[in-house]
């Protein structure tokens, strides 16, 4: 083991190592960065920018502790907030899930106000809807390596009839 000024190298190593860790773990995962990719999505139809709710957010991560078992994505069913779910593997992310939901802006059609045929298109204009402004978001490993991701929104959107924006 090499030293430093007679004292050992690897505490630093280990502790530089577990930082640079947990920054791969954490990466694109923090409340900051699922309201960052929500914001910028909602900037480019000229939406304003939402909050960070706790509530929500402790909601959402009961939700996907709920579903490690399965990793079925299958809606809680509440009626509080709205609701996108993604699941993926690898280090998917929760931007990777936002980056999902957004790319289907290509399906919607603002004049119709409607998804293109065979497609979606709701989780998008649940992301952009104007009158969401509060979000929380959850990300957990499931047992079988996968990963689920939840945002919640208050108060909901997409109702029928409506224009998100």
């Amino acid at each position: 083991m090499k030293t430093f000024q007679n004292k050992p190298c690897l505490p630093i190593l280990f502790f530089l190592a577990l930082t640079t860790l947990q920054g791969i773990c954490l990466g694109q995962n923090s409340p900051q960065d699922f309201l960052n990719a929500h914001n910028s999505a909602r900037a480019q139809v000229g939406v304003g920018p939402m909050t960070w709710d706790q509530s929500a957010a402790n909601f959402a991560r009961g939700y996907v502790n709920s579903k490690l078992r399965d990793c079925n994505m299958v809606h809680s069913g509440n009626r509080q907030y709205g609701e996108n779910l993604a699941k993926g593997s690898g280090d998917f992310t929760g931007r990777a899930a936002v980056d999902l939901w957004v790319s289907e802006k290509a399906n919607y059609n603002y004049h119709s106000n409607s998804c293109a045929g065979g497609r979606v298109c709701g989780h998008y204009t649940q992301v952009v809807w104007r009158n969401s402004n509060r979000l929380g978001c959850a990300r957990a490993r499931c047992n079988n390596g996968w990963w689920l991701v939840s945002c919640n929104y208050a108060p909901p959107g997409n109702y029928i009839g409506q224009r998100p924006y």
